[in-house]
């Protein structure tokens, strides 16, 4: 009988599962939405979603055609407290306050289900499964809609006394910089989540007379990952807004250096997607701005793992570390 943990990524819009086994290997995944609301009905409550979510899941696991057994439940979700397996006031969800998901997760699957923000599980994710393999001091940054981060010292996650630390994403890179969804200014997320490079080419659009194909693409329209299509043309506007993004996140990262001393920091997420047009410079700006006791020690890499599985692999592999440190303590 093969053990298998299902890990489930909840998003404002949509929620993925799926069933891992120890080596990372998916045997069942879907996706649903995470808000179901017929026309004249009220929406659904979270108690609902999860029921819903969860019935969902054992069907799926049935579907798979083998004997399958469930050994636990890993859950990312955005401000996902690990410390009290709720999703905290997360703004990006329908529903407000303290909820309870972990709980009701493994009330509805029988098993015990633990729960992290995203990065956090994208973090375990790279420990266990990607690019992170066998390293135990780390740090994971997530670029994408936002900048998150999931910070592993000596093998373990760093959760804080409360369950919030890691937030790098609203370290303060530019004092009076733009303004923040957190409410401050300045934030690197506000440079270096795609939003951040949008702005970016926005601002060299504004500032420069270079020729570019981005001047004819609205900003609605300017991805970032148009955006890498550009620089990959060679445009030089757009290699230009991914040499300003790099240098403000090396910087970042040389800070972030000198408070865990990482073998390696693993960028992750749609920026990352720019490859070399934003690793090279983001580590020549960090070793730049190095402590010189840290200086050539510290690896930049990206990750090697599919961003369409990295969601449901991470919130898999809490639920695989939560069950190897259970059998560790019986031992």
């Amino acid at each position: 009988m093969e053990k298998v943990a299902l890990g489930i990524d909840i998003g404002g819009t949509n929620t993925k599962y799926g069933f891992v086994d120890a080596q990372g290997k998916i045997y069942g995944e879907s996706t649903i939405p995470t808000v179901v609301k017929a026309a004249g009905e009220e929406q659904e409550s979270f108690e609902q979603y999860i029921a819903r979510l969860c019935a969902q899941a054992q069907q799926t696991l049935k579907d798979c055609g083998q004997d399958l057994q469930l050994i636990g439940a890993g859950i990312g979700a955005p401000d996902g407290n690990f410390f009290s397996g709720a999703i905290e006031f997360a703004v990006n969800l329908p529903w407000k306050g303290v909820l309870r998901a972990a709980a009701l997760v493994s009330q509805h699957m029988g098993v015990p289900a633990v729960l992290t923000n995203d990065a956090n599980a994208a973090a375990m994710g790279e420990m266990l499964f990607g690019t992170a393999k066998g390293m135990k001091d780390f740090i994971v940054i997530t670029l994408g809609t936002g900048v998150g981060s999931g910070i592993v010292i000596g093998g373990r996650l760093v959760y804080g006394h409360d369950g919030f630390a890691g937030e790098l994403g609203h370290v303060i890179v530019k004092e009076g910089g733009r303004v923040c969804g957190c409410g401050r200014r300045g934030c690197l997320e506000t440079y270096c989540s795609a939003g951040g490079v949008r702005r970016t080419v926005m601002d060299l659009l504004a500032e420069e007379t270079t020729p570019s194909v981005l001047r004819d693409i609205s900003f609605e329209q300017m991805t970032s990952a148009r955006i890498y299509e550009a620089a990959m043309e060679g445009d030089p506007l757009a290699r230009e807004a991914f040499r300003r993004t790099a240098r403000i996140l090396g910087r970042a990262l040389a800070d972030f250096v000198t408070f865990s001393s990482p073998e390696a920091i693993i960028l992750f997420g749609g920026v990352a997607r720019a490859g070399e047009f934003l690793r090279k410079p983001t580590e020549e700006a960090m070793e730049e701005s190095m402590l010189h006791c840290f200086k050539n020690k510290v690896k930049v890499l990206l990750s090697d793992l599919s961003e369409g599985n990295v969601a449901i692999l991470g919130a898999a592999a809490l639920a695989w570390d939560a069950y190897r440190k259970q059998n560790e303590k019986k031992a």
